[in-house]
C-alpha cells in the first residue's frame, strides 16, 4: 500500500450526479423558505451543476442553517504496518507526540505534568479491537485524536479542569466492526480531550465547513 493512501484528500474526489441533485434540492427548498432569492438560486444551481469535486460542492450550502453542509466521503480506515509500539506517553514540562504508523497496545497510559501529550490514532494499528487509554493531566493537556471509523467511550474525572469529547470535525462512520477506544483517567487543573478528525492533510477550509 502506498503511503499516500493515508494522506489522501477527500475534498478532491469527483462528485456524482446524485450529489449534485441533492444539493440542488437543498437550494430549491432554501429559495422557497426565502433564505436565498431567485437570482442567487440560479447562480448556485449553475455552480452546483458545474461542480467537479467535493471542494467545489461543499461551500454552496454551507451558509444555509436549515440544512447540514454537504458532507465529504469518509475514507475506509487503512493504515500502514506499525513499526513501533509504546506502552506509555509521558510529558513533564515538555511535549510528547505519538502519530503515524504505530501500534497501540490493549492498554496505554498517558501522563502530562505541566506539559502536553498528543496521541494521534488515525494512522495507528490497534493491538486489539477494544483498547483502553488511561490519561492523567495535572496542570497540563492530553489530547487523543481518532478517525471517523473509530468508536470512543470517554469516562474520566475532571477536577477543576476538563475531561471531555470535543466536537467532531468529521461525521462518525461506525459499524459493528469499528474499533473501540476507551479513555479514562483524571484531569486536575488541566484538560483531557478526545476529538474525531478527518485524515491528516485535509485542507483547513474544508474543516471549517463542519
Amino acid at each position: 500500500m502506498d503511503r499516500g493512501d493515508i494522506n489522501w484528500d477527500p475534498a478532491q474526489l469527483r462528485v456524482s450526479d446524485d450529489d449534485r441533485h441533492k444539493v440542488a434540492e437543498i437550494l430549491r427548498e432554501a429559495a422557497g423558505e426565502g433564505r436565498i432569492d431567485l437570482d442567487e438560486l440560479d447562480e448556485r444551481l449553475e455552480a452546483t451543476y458545474s461542480a467537479k469535486t467535493y471542494a467545489d460542492l461543499v461551500p454552496i450550502t454551507v451558509d444555509l442553517p436549515a440544512h447540514e453542509p454537504t458532507s465529504l466521503p469518509v475514507p475506509k480506515r487503512e493504515v500502514l504496518p506499525a513499526s513501533t509500539t509504546h506502552n506509555s506517553s509521558i510529558a513533564v514540562m515538555g511535549e510528547c507526540k505519538r502519530q503515524g504508523a504505530w501500534l497501540v497496545p490493549a492498554s496505554h497510559t498517558a501522563f502530562a505534568l505541566m506539559g502536553s501529550v498528543t496521541l494521534d490514532l488515525r494512522g495507528a494499528t490497534f493491538a486489539e479491537r477494544d483498547i483502553t487509554i488511561t490519561a492523567n493531566a495535572v496542570m497540563a493537556e492530553v489530547k487523543v485524536i481518532i478517525d471517523a471509523g473509530t468508536n470512543v467511550v470517554v469516562s474520566g474525572v475532571p477536577i477543576m479542569g476538563e475531561f471531555h469529547q470535543a466536537k467532531d470535525k468529521v461525521a462518525p462512520a461506525l459499524s459493528p466492526d469499528s474499533p473501540v477506544v476507551r479513555v479514562k483517567g483524571m484531569a486536575l487543573m488541566g484538560s483531557v480531550s478526545v476529538q474525531r478528525l478527518p485524515p491528516p492533510g485535509t485542507p483547513k477550509k474544508i474543516l471549517g465547513t463542519y
